[in-house]
């Protein structure tokens, strides 16, 4: 279970977070004010299933300009996924087991740091999601092409990715979108958690439970 939240959140992130360092980009890739957005994503491959998607999922993420910090409720509850921009640091929180885990180095780089400046950015138009008006961009990047919608102020509200492997595309898309000061409280790792450090690669022949996991250091 541990693997699709892993998944979701990461598919969920905007495709390319960060500065306008990329060729073409637009001025904003995440947010300048503080902001909450429920998305519905579609396309998340079901766990153990070949070809076959998930039903539509509604996940929840909120950005704290003043904390520099994204928060991320994936689908199902399973736990919650806070992403550090300035420590370049993500731990996923499961509050049933009281455990944090904390994301590989390389993992956390990913979600944290600007887009990779050979991203090429071609402009598409513009829409209306939401309520919200956005501007439509084809992202190119060795791995393959993304489309998003993003608007002035660096919210995304939609997005369409091809999967890694190639069997589908995942599909975000926001439902509603809430400016306003947030909680410092929801950007904050809860007290008394055991701190794990999880694995760069998950235990062979493991289909889809939670990858091992050692104590942090």
């Amino acid at each position: 279970m541990l693997k699709i939240l892993l998944a979701a959140s990461i598919l969920a992130l905007p495709a390319l977070p960060g500065a306008a360092l990329a060729q073409g980009a637009p001025a904003n890739l995440r947010p300048t004010k503080d902001v909450a957005v429920t998305y519905r994503l579609v396309g998340m491959p079901a766990q153990g299933a070949n070809g076959q998607a998930m039903p539509p999922q509604e996940m929840r993420m909120a950005w704290s300009v003043t904390e520099g910090k994204q928060r991320v409720d994936p689908p199902g509850g399973m736990g919650w996924m806070l992403i550090d921009r300035g420590a370049n640091s993500a731990v996923m929180v499961m509050e049933p087991q009281r455990v944090v885990l904390a994301l590989p180095a390389n993992a956390a780089a990913a979600m944290s740091q600007d887009a990779p400046p050979d991203a090429r950015f071609t402009r598409k138009g513009t829409a209306q999601v939401a309520g919200q008006s956005c501007t439509e961009w084809d992202v190119a990047v060795p791995q393959g092409t993304s489309t998003i919608c993003v608007t002035e102020d660096g919210v995304m509200l939609r997005a369409a990715s091809p999967l890694p492997d190639g069997s589908g595309v995942s599909r975000l898309e926001a439902t509603e979108v809430r400016y306003g000061a947030q909680d410092p409280a929801r950007f904050r790792v809860p007290a008394g958690f055991q701190e794990m450090q999880m694995p760069t690669q998950p235990p062979a022949g493991d289909p889809g439970g939670a990858p091992a996991a050692r104590p942090a250091r």
